[in-house]
C-alpha cells in the first residue's frame, strides 16, 4: 500500500526557507568554498545509503548535478559563474538543519526543499550544464571515446563557450523574475542521463 501526499508551500512558507539560505551564507562568510561541495557530496552520499522517498530522491540527483558541475573539469565554470552556483549550496554545508537526516522518511525533507529552490534559481546554469553532457557524451562515442576519460578536450570548448554565453545572456534576462511554476524536474525520468562526475550510483 502506498499513500500520496502532495505538499503546497505558500510564499510565507518558502520565505523561512530562503531565510534560512540568506543566514547559512553569513555564517559561512571567509569560509573556504570547497567546504560547500564537501558537504554536498557528503548529503547525496548519506541519503545514497537511506531509503528516502522519491520526492526526496529526485532532489538529491538535482544536487549532484550542482556538484558534478562544479567538479567537472571538461565544463570547468569560470570563477564568477562558480560563485553563483556556490552560493546556492551554503545550506547544506550549515549544520543547522530544520529536520535532522538521521530522522526517518522526513529527515531529507527540508533538504529536498532547499534543492528545490536552487534548482529554480539555477535553471539556466542546469540546462547548460545538461546540454554540455549530452554534448559531449555523443561526440565522445562518435569518436569511440569514454567521455569519463575526455577532460577539457580541444573539440568541446567551442560547445562549452557557446552554452556558457547562452547561460549568461539567459540568467541576465530572468534577472529579478521569479520561478513561479514549477521547475519540472520532480517527474519520473524516462532516459538516461548523459554521464557527469557525480555522486549518486547509476544504473
Amino acid at each position: 500500500m502506498t499513500l500520496s501526499l502532495a505538499i503546497e508551500l505558500s510564499d510565507a512558507d518558502l520565505e523561512h526557507f530562503r531565510e534560512a539560505q540568506r543566514e547559512a551564507a553569513r555564517r559561512a562568510e571567509g569560509r573556504p568554498a570547497e567546504e560547500a561541495i564537501a558537504a554536498a557530496e557528503a548529503l547525496l552520499k548519506e541519503a545514497d545509503l537511506a531509503r528516502v522517498p522519491d520526492f526526496v530522491a529526485q532532489r538529491l540527483e538535482r544536487l549532484d548535478g550542482l556538484v558534478a558541475m562544479l567538479r567537472d573539469e571538461g565544463w570547468a565554470l569560470p570563477e564568477e559563474d562558480r560563485r553563483h552556483v556556490l552560493a546556492a549550496l551554503v545550506y547544506f554545508a550549515d549544520p543547522a538543519d530544520a529536520i535532522p537526516d538521521h530522522v526517518p522518511v522526513l529527515g531529507f525533507l527540508d533538504d529536498a526543499i532547499m534543492i528545490e529552490l536552487c534548482v529554480r534559481e539555477l535553471r539556466n546554469e542546469i540546462e547548460a550544464y545538461e546540454d554540455f553532457c549530452a554534448f559531449r557524451e555523443h561526440e565522445a562515442l562518435r569518436r569511440g571515446q569514454d567521455p569519463a576519460t575526455i577532460g577539457r578536450a580541444d573539440w568541446l570548448a567551442p560547445r562549452r563557450d557557446e552554452l556558457i554565453e547562452r547561460m549568461r545572456s539567459r540568467r541576465a534576462r530572468d534577472m529579478g523574475v521569479g520561478y513561479g511554476s514549477s521547475s519540472g524536474y520532480g517527474g519520473t525520468r524516462t532516459y538516461k542521463r548523459p554521464w557527469r562526475p557525480g555522486v549518486i550510483r547509476t544504473s
